[in-house]
């Protein structure tokens, strides 16, 4: 058995000073011990996967060699597998994993862990994320931190610590709370525009990108039709297209706006993308800052898969991001909506929370729509770049 302190600071010393996760009872006193050291960044996320998400984020945005871990239960790992599988592996974003072991061969456990427990190491593997146990003795945490980035540096991918119960001492939490957002009043302005009248998606994406310089806000688009007509429209490089993952672009914003907040992070959002994943609203609303700005464009409709009708005409998104504390929401059918998200000067030094709109557009893509020649991993590079955060960029 360790202290957390021990592994904590063995950890920073490789830099990593960003973490994200849902509890779990092993990992209590780490958990406990890394929210009351100030130094250290804490975000505690709705669902594993938003972690994962949120983390690849701080590794999109971080300078000085920060790094980031992402805590989660082994039940977890099924939340997870969709960022694991399709934004970590493929844009190459490390992080160190701390998996525990619940329902570990040989040692008594509840019964949702009964399947679980066993398939843990394989499921890791299956994944391509390497895996060892979590360190229980002090002279094994700095072996075990080598061999961890080691790995993330040389692959730009994940590598997982397990944890196996009572590997780390007891640590209490001493009255710790997130502060209250602050809540905001949600603003509609619908006007009727017929549905053929609404605005198209090319002409939304086209004032995003009028609006966003590359020298001061960073665009990530959702999948879809999102990402691929925002590439056809501009390939520049601030943009960031995600390929899968759907839901994680917001997680994958607020960690780059939080480690970045000397810039405009804009994460592009759908519909469906949107309904995957509401809990993560709730996390921007209370971690996210005035620099993040989600911009839901709602056609109704998963479009890139034949257009399957969704459930967000509903919704009133807008209530949703006021209600889970962001600082603005407003939602309308005119694309002046972008233009107050975006557009608004005040915003620009806000730091009391993310602003939200949501412009309903109409259904339809262009002919010929290209998929990106670039791939994710040179989208991800030219990014990093571009923001001076690319490994070996001081």
């Amino acid at each position: 058995m360790i202290e957390a302190a021990q592994f904590v600071d063995a950890a920073r010393c490789h830099g990593f000073s960003w973490y994200a996760g849902v509890p779990c009872s092993f990992l209590t006193p780490f958990i406990n011990y890394v929210l009351q050291d100030p130094a250290l960044h804490y975000v505690s996320a709705a669902n594993e996967g938003d972690a994962v998400a949120f983390i690849a984020g701080v590794a999109l945005g971080a300078r000085n060699g920060a790094r980031g871990v992402t805590m989660m239960q082994n039940s977890g790992l099924g939340n997870a597998v969709s960022p694991l599988t399709s934004l970590t592996w493929t844009f190459r974003l490390p992080q160190l994993l701390i998996v525990t072991w619940r329902g570990e061969p040989g040692v008594a456990d509840e019964p949702q862990h009964a399947l679980m427990g066993p398939i843990t190491p394989a499921l890791l593997e299956t994944m391509e994320i390497p895996w060892e146990p979590f360190p229980r003795e002090a002279d094994a945490i700095e072996p075990a931190l080598t061999r961890a980035v080691a790995h993330m540096d040389s692959t730009g991918r994940p590598y997982a610590l397990v944890m196996q119960k009572g590997s780390v001492a007891p640590y209490p939490l001493k009255n710790v709370t997130a502060a209250p957002a602050a809540a905001c009043t949600p603003a509609a302005k619908w006007h009727g525009v017929p549905a053929d009248a609404l605005p198209s998606r090319e002409h939304s994406l086209r004032r995003v990108i009028e609006l966003t310089p590359p020298a001061s806000t960073v665009v990530l688009a959702s999948t879809g039709y999102c990402g691929r007509e925002l590439y056809a429209l501009a390939d520049r490089p601030n943009q960031l297209y995600m390929v899968g993952s759907m839901g994680c672009v917001t997680p994958l914003a607020l960690g780059l706006s939080l480690a970045r907040p000397d810039l405009r992070v804009v994460a592009l959002d759908g519909d469906g993308a949107a309904l995957m994943r509401m809990g993560v609203f709730a996390t921007l609303g209370a971690y996210g800052r005035g620099n993040l700005f989600h911009l839901l464009l709602d056609n109704g409709a998963h479009e890139s898969t034949g257009a399957q009708a969704t459930v967000s005409p509903h919704v009133s998104f807008a209530g949703v991001a006021a209600a889970c504390g962001y600082a603005s929401a407003i939602e309308g059918d005119e694309i002046g909506i972008i233009d107050e998200l975006l557009g608004a000067a005040e915003h620009s030094g806000s730091v009391d929370g993310p602003h939200f709109a949501r412009l309903t557009i109409r259904r339809g893509t262009p002919d010929g729509l290209p998929r990106p020649t670039i791939s994710p991993t040179e989208v991800k590079t030219r990014l990093m770049r571009h923001l001076g955060t690319e490994p070996g960029v001081v």
